[in-house]
């Protein structure tokens, strides 16, 4: 037991890394379905524009990777506003209207992106101080993936305090639960609706800078991603914070480990463990360890 977990210690912390980087990109989107019943599948194309702007700003200094962190976050709060106005008028028909909307503008914006950095994948490298490696129980893991898992663990926190603990929170469940209500208490609940719409796809955006060293931006991440972060929702449970962090670290160590462990098979274990998962609990494993 102990050769094993030395021998996969290396896919077992990647797999931590990459889960967290999902939950950055699935929670947001989890929110924007759970509470404002929105399908926006233009919400990968939000980590591209973050991921690109960390290729684009980024020169190795700190201040490079800092600009391009307020790029990338203005750019997902633009975005999202934005997408919230266009999906608005849809709201009373249906979630494939929705999807035919917001396919539709990651198709354009995927495209937009094409003409301004190419075809290709675009390796991203992190700050310099950040670019080495440190020892791991014996073994070389780089420093900038570590910092990651820190970060992205205090943005979970942070996330998971703003709308489970805080009178925000409050306000954004209480005006899913009964608009009317809310509204009679002199609250504009659209503001509240867009604000949800726009911190999502501020957070996706944020995962993108952050995450461009560990996945790169091209041609088809964008797609990758939105899979991905569907299936977070489906296995940690729709509109929770816990799910959606729960969900994305089982699908990191799935996607790590099965590379390392059965590379033959990889491809068909992601959908494996949803299908699992849905045979278990069809309401996701967030009911596991309670309702957020």
């Amino acid at each position: 037991m102990l050769d094993w977990f030395d021998t996969n210690l290396v896919s077992m912390v990647d797999g931590v890394a990459y889960g967290l980087l999902l939950f950055t990109l699935a929670v947001g989107l989890s929110l924007v379905f759970g509470m404002m019943d929105v399908l926006n599948l233009a919400h990968g194309s939000l980590y591209l524009v973050g991921a690109f702007a960390a290729y684009a700003l980024s020169d190795g200094s700190w201040l490079g990777f800092a600009l391009a962190i307020a790029v990338g976050v203005v750019a997902g709060v633009l975005g999202g506003g934005l997408l919230a106005a266009m999906t608005a008028p849809l709201s009373t028909r249906g979630h494939l209207d929705q999807a035919a909307l917001t396919l539709g503008v990651s198709l354009i914006a995927a495209e937009v992106m094409v003409m301004l950095f190419g075809a290709e994948v675009v390796p991203t490298q992190p700050p310099d101080a950040l670019a080495g490696s440190a020892s791991i129980l014996g073994h070389r893991y780089p420093v900038y993936r570590l910092v990651f898992i820190a970060v992205a663990g205090l943005l979970a926190t942070a996330v998971y305090l703003a709308f489970e603990r805080s009178s925000l929170g409050a306000l954004v469940r209480a005006t899913v639960a009964d608009r009317d209500m809310v509204r009679a208490m002199g609250v504009d609940t659209r503001l509240v609706l867009f604000g949800v719409f726009a911190f999502g796809a501020a957070l996706a955006a944020l995962g993108g800078t952050l995450g461009a060293p560990i996945l790169a931006p091209g041609p088809g991440v964008d797609e990758n991603v939105l899979v991905l972060s569907l299936v977070v929702i489906v296995i940690g449970g729709l509109g929770s914070v816990k799910g959606a962090l729960l969900g994305a670290l089982v699908i990191g160590q799935v996607q790590t480990l099965g590379v390392a462990l059965l590379p033959t098979y990889a491809p068909f274990l992601l959908f494996g463990a949803m299908l699992v998962v849905l045979a278990w609990r069809p309401q996701g494993l967030v009911s596991l360890v309670g309702r957020s």
